[in-house]
């Protein structure tokens, strides 16, 4: 194929999952969009993530700092480089793992988690740190938890739900009860609940976390590539 007919392989959806997830079929309820259309964000009590439907376009950065205001927090996701005028406050460096090879089977002991389960859940969070979780992310997808002697002890959910594909995310056990593969079976549980509406599972892990990473692999996750996560503040005064 010559240079002149040769064209570009179409974006996967995973190479922007935010985006995806925020401008697909499910995510319009917790989606707020910039005026211009170029940046939407997840509503600040499911999420902190926002995206830009392209990082390459400069609007689309004036448009994310529109949405999100003058000297404001915000993260995003992905290989970026933001703009002059924005500032990196914290740059954790991740992987996304694809999780169309794993078992997907349910676990019996596994009960379904909702609103009335959020304040344990965000004891659960608070203590093993598995990432942002919010009074309403449990709204974003399926939970599921295990409970011992009523207390519960894991859980694991999905976040972000980019057409075809639903991310597992949450995923966190109490220290006490680390070392009897809860979470394994959560997460198992959770590809079922995913598979069974004709999608895939991925998740996201910090690059450092190599215990989770060795965990999700050994399960049949396969890396796909190497996003950070980044906190951002964007600029003091309006972009033109």
């Amino acid at each position: 194929m010559s240079p002149e007919t040769e064209t570009a392989a179409p974006a996967h959806v995973l190479d922007n999952p935010v985006w995806a997830a925020l401008n697909g079929p499910g995510g319009g309820a917790f989606a707020e969009t910039a005026p211009g259309g170029l940046a939407a964000r997840y509503t600040a009590d499911t999420s902190p993530f926002a995206a830009l439907a392209d990082p390459e376009d400069p609007r689309a950065w004036a448009d994310l700092a529109e949405l999100v205001g003058p000297d404001a927090p915000v993260w995003v996701t992905g290989l970026l480089t933001p703009p002059e005028g924005w500032t990196t406050v914290l740059s954790i460096g991740g992987v996304q793992l694809d999780g169309s090879a794993v078992r997907a089977e349910h676990a019996p002991e596994a009960v379904r988690l909702g609103p009335a389960d959020v304040p344990e859940m965000l004891e659960l969070v608070e203590l093993t740190k598995p990432g942002p979780f919010l009074d309403r992310t449990v709204e974003l997808g399926t939970y599921l938890g295990i409970r011992h002697e009523g207390r519960l002890v894991a859980m694991a959910g999905e976040r972000m739900r980019p057409p075809g594909w639903s991310e597992i995310s949450a995923v966190c056990t109490h220290p006490d009860h680390r070392g009897r593969g809860l979470a394994a079976r959560l997460v198992r549980a959770v590809a079922a609940e995913v598979v069974a509406r004709g999608e895939q599972p991925f998740l996201h892990a910090a690059a450092d976390n190599t215990g989770a990473i060795a965990l999700y692999e050994s399960m049949g996750f396969a890396l796909r590539r190497r996003p950070a996560f980044i906190g951002l503040r964007t600029p003091a005064a309006p972009q033109s």
